[in-house]
């Protein structure tokens, strides 16, 4: 790289913005329910958009959905929601924002029949990261047998926007898979936290 700047997996080379989510939050592991309920929300927020668009608006989504509390998002008031349609600060699709309110119900109602919704989702691959040894960004899969259980588990669950090819970029984000590429400068740091990962 030039500019004595790190080798990175080659997404996120585009802005600086992309480039410290990648080296700080990107495929290390989160076990909190109510975090991992929040990617997967906004994860669901990317399909048809790059992820830089959604990553931009994080912050006008957290504050839109009160830190995507399930229980606090349920309980929003009829105005309250109505106004999210027209808020620039997060995206603007009606279909979307009405998925964030479907999938907290969804929440709850899993924690009622005694699911920890993160231990729930980890359980899709066995409770552990899996560490991937990719050479190549080419080599990297769109969706695995992993992600095609969660996504169906999901849905059966009454989630929307959990698409398969969704599951598995969620599943990377929250370092549910190391898909940092071996070249990558974060590739040991993470596979060191992946190491010690315990539900």
């Amino acid at each position: 790289m030039t500019n004595n700047q790190p080798e990175r997996c080659s997404w996120c080379e585009s802005a600086d913005d992309y480039r410290a989510y990648h080296d700080n939050v990107w495929g290390r592991p989160v076990r909190d329910a109510q975090e991992l309920f929040a990617k997967l929300c906004l994860d669901g927020q990317q399909a048809g958009l790059s992820w830089i668009t959604i990553l931009r608006k994080q912050a006008g989504f957290e504050k839109a959905f009160l830190n995507f509390n399930p229980q606090a998002i349920v309980a929003m008031s009829d105005e309250h929601r109505e106004a999210l349609y027209t808020n620039r600060d997060i995206i603007r699709s009606k279909k979307k924002i009405d998925a964030i309110f479907t999938n907290a119900e969804a929440y709850l109602t899993l924690e009622k029949q005694g699911e920890d919704f993160g231990r729930w989702l980890w359980s899709f691959v066995g409770g552990k990261p899996v560490i991937n040894s990719y050479k190549t960004q080419a080599q990297i899969p769109t969706e695995n047998e992993a992600s095609r259980a969660m996504a169906k588990a999901l849905k059966k669950a009454g989630f929307k926007f959990v698409g398969p090819t969704i599951c598995y970029a969620f599943m990377e984000a929250v370092g549910m898979v190391n898909d940092h590429v071996v070249s990558c400068h974060c590739y040991e740091p993470v596979v060191q936290q992946m190491k010690q990962f315990t539900l």
